[in-house]
């Protein structure tokens, strides 16, 4: 497995599985986006982003988005190494920290991330925050980690190293009877009964 840069061709699958997750795709550029993906079958497991927020003084803020797993490759560490990737993108491009605003606290916890106070945000980040609850995640919190302090759990290295898809378990569909369609089997009647 390795995490690499989205390229052009990437976009129509990054829109497909965003929708299926309902994460964010506000203001999409595939080119803020990484990819996760299986070096042996070229599968694509994961992907997150990087986005940058301006205010009117031209100050940036840089927040992680959009970080998602696809379902047969969850718990192998692929977002932990998306976030990873991420997190030393940002440091590249010169942030000194960076922001996350998720439901997901107690997952970006174990990287180092750190609760803040929703007053302590930059401006653009309190909007942002505000949008991202009334629209996606109600749950949402901000989080912040300098990008010189992130960690990376060894099992969670590990377990990336040997990353494999995995079949999801199979749906039966259940046993489905005229009273999951409004009918009453006792007092209905049928236009070819045949009196048994």
């Amino acid at each position: 497995m390795y995490v690499r840069d989205a390229r052009n061709r990437d976009e129509a699958w990054l829109l497909d599985h965003i929708e299926e997750m309902g994460l964010d795709e506000t203001a999409f550029r595939s080119r803020d986006y990484v990819i996760a993906v299986n070096e042996e079958s070229n599968a694509r497991a994961g992907f997150g982003r990087i986005r940058v927020h301006k205010d009117e003084a031209g100050n940036e803020v840089c927040e992680l988005t959009s970080i998602g797993v696809l379902e047969g490759w969850r718990g192998q560490g692929v977002g932990a190494h998306v976030i990873e990737r991420l997190v030393d993108s940002a440091e590249a491009e010169g942030f000194g920290h960076v922001f996350s605003l998720t439901s997901e606290h107690d997952y970006l916890a174990q990287f180092g991330f750190e609760g803040v106070p929703k007053d302590a945000l930059p401006d653009q980040l309190q909007d942002r925050l505000e949008a991202k609850r009334e629209s996606l995640d109600p749950e949402a919190v901000p989080m912040r980690i300098d990008t010189d302090s992130f960690e990376m759990p060894d099992h969670l290295r590990e377990r990336f190293k040997r990353a494999a898809e995995t079949e999801p378990p199979e749906e039966t569909d259940p046993d489905e009877d005229a009273e999951d369609f409004g009918i009453d089997p006792d007092e209905a009647t049928y236009k070819y009964d045949t009196g048994r």
